[in-house]
């Protein structure tokens, strides 16, 4: 990255701005308490932010002159907490709807324009000046934090010597707070002691570290800060404080989201109550809560929500919360000891109910026996196989390490209860058990998987402890449903426990979770080394045919795995970047870094044989749990257990100039697809839709009177789902089919029970041929299946049909105001 980049930080273009300055501050701990408002579309409260000085940052002169912001003893004595402040005060906030709706209004009086500094500081607002490293002209030095369509109302420092319990923090050789010499520097260098002493506390000593935040969370504060917000960043300064070294450590800011903000979607249910959840949106969490969106940025959490008496608060925490009762509210507490970036904060608030199983055996399953706290060897930081800072880990804990299934739980709106007690509940535990047989201990002690509204904008998305699932998974066998649930189980280990450092190598996380995917759902369908090669192969011919339509139908530029190059993981010195293409709504529909992801990791593995290629992962895992990671981190470590590759003409260079740097097909897949067509399960499918078409050519001939003993006289094989994928694609490629062959098809495979991935193709079939019978399972994809729709939209506008282009109208208005943003901008990009 050139030193140009922050001026270059354009909001109107597709890069998504980072705009925090990781490179001077990082945030390390989070306590947030909040209320969640449905009538108003609005989650409302404050975060205190626990900082320090990066470790990267290179030491100031102590000599900053000495106009320091006036502060007296009697300002700590006498500033009383804000409602959020203690618990006691919160109830009262959170007593009635209509209270924190009133506590909203009264802070939109504070700041009547968002985008305008409430201290009159404008001309300090202009550009980011806190990125540099020390304003010797005398400017201060600005705190700056990604937050996007927030209302900030209030930015104040925390007196943390004022909290309780805090004493046993303050050393002897300090002076006393009561003290008469007590100055504005000695309250600064105690306060910072303290935070450094909360910071570092061993691992194992979680528990009275997380008190201790909880406790300074509730102290008072000691003085307002100035603040400013624009359209991608809140800018925190403190008068006369000119370097990050002496900037405040502990900050509580007040705020609201707005309803239309990006990181959270208000919605309802498939039971039509309502709900909210954060949407694993381009912009994460930026519009859910102040803070450092860049991956290096790793904290923890604790969180107090409160919301409806009778709704749910499932969250990111390695406890199962359980409600607190108070009047129509309820208070649900989480926590994490993991440090994880803050765009894996994940919440869901609604009216789900828990899908049980009907045997008995359920309290055994969820007994939370083993969780990250119960670390037997202390802090792992002292184990050289750990590369990560100091946290609870669970891959250092003998017990756990043998836990094959971790206490789990499934939610779901009412409406689709027996449905999810039918197909999920029962593969969850088989799917995890079979990922522990794969990769060894699982990074997270727990884990709730919850059914999603119909708008969600993808199949699944995972975050520590939860996982989110689209209702399309239940749809037809069980097959979907546990290829997914894989998938998202897949992303403890790639995506969360081990991260991107580069947002842009997206591959790292998704590529991933799509090799592995098929790894667990073999082993959890217990299948013999001969039916995981056939199946494998199948799949690998699936994943090509889309590979190939997408690298057909995409800009190039979107089909790098790593689109920096050589610059992947560079940022300015301030900390501040962007991620490119970011914000190109577009992307979030595509499959191009998933599958050459994919192809990419099946490559290495058929150089070496699964068996030690496996291995290989297991090692990784270990070695950089708890990390970020770059592309030649995995490739590096990859060539070093495999050296005998160089002398077979493999290199790291050829890795990126074939896969990672370019666009298109990589060459090495271009002769596999023959190989794939010669397996068993796909000569299958070819013998089934030569079958079809002659049927059709018959039809269309008139020979076949009568339609049912002239079809009963074909014999039709049975298909897997992936086969039956496979057929209707090639059925696809048919120049014509009559519409009597379709009629029979879709009645011979049931085609309307089958699961989602098969009803595309269906509806493909049904756009192609104009088949209007048919017109009401389209309709009904578009509405139940909008995470997969999208494909289906732009396919029906290209036929110029004016009947199709007329459904596609109808759909999109009946359903846009429940859609998700991005797939609400890309439809009406297409049709209008």
């Amino acid at each position: 990255m050139n030193e140009n980049t922050e001026s270059a930080l354009d909001p109107n273009k597709d890069d998504l701005p980072l705009m925090a300055n990781t490179g001077y501050m990082l945030v390390r701990h989070n306590v947030l308490d909040l209320a969640v408002n449905f009538d108003r579309k609005v989650i409302n409260g404050t975060i205190v932010l626990f900082l320090e000085t990066n470790k990267a940052y290179k030491k100031v002169s102590d000599s900053v002159g000495t106009d320091w912001c006036p502060c007296s003893l009697a300002l700590f004595e006498t500033e009383q907490p804000g409602p959020s402040c203690n618990p006691t005060a919160r109830v009262a906030v959170c007593a009635s709807v209509d209270k924190i709706s009133n506590l909203s209004n009264h802070s939109h009086d504070r700041v009547t324009n968002v985008n305008s500094c409430n201290h009159s500081n404008k001309e300090w607002a202009s550009g980011i000046p806190g990125t540099r490293e020390h304003c010797s002209d005398g400017e201060d030095f600005v705190l700056v934090l990604d937050c996007c369509n927030l209302v900030v109302n209030k930015v104040e420092e925390v007196n943390v010597i004022a909290a309780a319990g805090i004493e046993k923090l303050i050393r002897t050789d300090m002076p006393k707070p009561e003290d008469s010499i007590y100055s504005q520097r000695l309250q600064s260098d105690l306060q910072s002691s303290i935070v450094d002493d909360i910071l570092g506390l061993a691992a194992e000593c979680w528990q009275e570290q997380h008190r201790y935040y909880l406790q300074c969370s509730q102290a008072p504060g000691c003085g307002e800060l100035q603040f400013q917000t624009d359209m991608w960043s809140l800018k925190i300064r403190k008068q006369g404080i000119q370097t990050p070294k002496d900037f405040p450590r502990v900050l509580r800011i007040w705020y609201e989201t707005k309803p239309e903000g990006g990181s959270v979607r208000w919605t309802k249910d498939q039971s039509g109550r309502p709900c909210v959840y954060t949407a694993g949106s381009p912009i994460n969490n930026r519009a859910l809560f102040p803070c450092q969106e860049p991956p290096v940025a790793m904290a923890t959490w604790q969180a107090t929500v409160w919301a409806p008496k009778d709704s749910v608060v499932l969250m990111s925490g390695e406890n199962c919360a359980e409600p607190h009762h108070d009047g129509a509210f309820s208070k649900w507490f989480y926590y994490v000891t993991m440090l994880m970036p803050a765009s894996t904060f994940t919440i869901a608030v609604g009216y789900w109910v828990e899908v049980k199983p009907e045997c008995t055996f359920r309290s055994k399953m969820l007994s939370p026996s083993f969780s990250s706290s119960t670390c037997i060897n202390g802090s792992c930081s002292a184990l050289p196989s750990c590369g990560h800072p100091a946290y609870p880990c669970r891959f250092q804990n003998p017990i756990v390490q043998a836990q094959d299934c971790i206490p789990h739980r499934v939610f779901a709106p009412d409406g689709l209860k027996l449905r999810s007690q039918e197909v999920l509940l029962p593969l969850v535990a088989r799917c995890l058990s079979a990922a522990h047989c794969v990769l060894g201990t699982h990074p997270f002690s727990r884990v709730d998987v919850l059914l999603v509204p119909a708008s969600f904008s993808s199949l699944g998305m995972a975050s520590p402890h939860i996982i989110f699932l689209s209702q399309s998974v239940l749809s037809g066998s069980n097959h979907l449903c546990g290829v997914r649930l894989c998938h998202e189980i897949a992303h403890a280990w790639f995506g969360l426990a081990i991260g991107a450092r580069d947002w842009t190598e997206e591959w790292l996380s998704e590529g991933f979770a799509t090799y592995l995917e098929d790894v667990f759902w073999a082993n959890a369908q217990k299948l013999s080394q001969e039916e995981v090669e056939e199946q494998h192969q199948l799949r690998s011919l699936l994943h090509w045919r889309r590979l190939r339509d997408e690298i057909q139908n995409s800009e190039e530029q979107l089909q790098v795995l790593r689109p920096n190059k050589e610059s992947t993981g560079e940022v300015s010195d301030s900390g501040a970047t962007v991620v490119k293409h970011g914000l190109n709504p577009g992307k979030i529909f595509m499959q191009v870094h998933y599958l050459k992801g994919y192809f990419v990791l099946h490559y290495l593995e058929d150089r070496v044989g699964q068996k030690a290629f496996m291995k290989f992962f297991r090692l990784f895992v270990e070695r950089f749990h708890g990390q970020l990671i770059l592309s030649q981190d995995f490739l590096h470590m990859f060539m070093e257990n495999f050296s005998q590759l160089r002398s077979q003409g493999l290199s790291l260079e050829a890795i990126y100039q074939d896969w990672l740097d370019v666009a298109g097909l990589p060459k090495p897949l271009l002769d596999d697809a023959v190989k794939w067509t010669e397996n068993r399960l796909v000569r299958e499918v070819q013998d089934e839709v030569t079958k079809w078409v002659e049927v059709s050519q018959k039809n269309r001939k008139g020979s076949w009177k009568r339609k049912r003993s002239r079809k009963d006289a074909v014999t039709f094989r049975e298909l897997l789902p992936d086969q039956l994928v496979l057929l209707l694609e090639l059925l696809l490629e048919v120049k014509s089919l009559s519409s009597r062959t379709l009629h029979w098809l879709q009645k011979h495979y049931c085609l309307r029970e089958q699961d989602a991935e098969v009803r595309h193709r269906w509806c493909e079939l049904v756009i192609k041929h104009k088949h209007t019978v048919a017109y009401r399972d389209l309709i009904h994809f578009l509405e139940q299946d909008q995470a997969m729709g999208v494909y289906l939209y732009g396919e029906l506008m290209v036929n110029e049909d004016a009947r199709q282009q007329q459904l596609v109208h109808r759909c999109f208005t009946m359903l846009q105001e429940e859609m998700d943003p991005s797939l609400q901008k890309v439809v009406a990009e297409m049709i209008f």
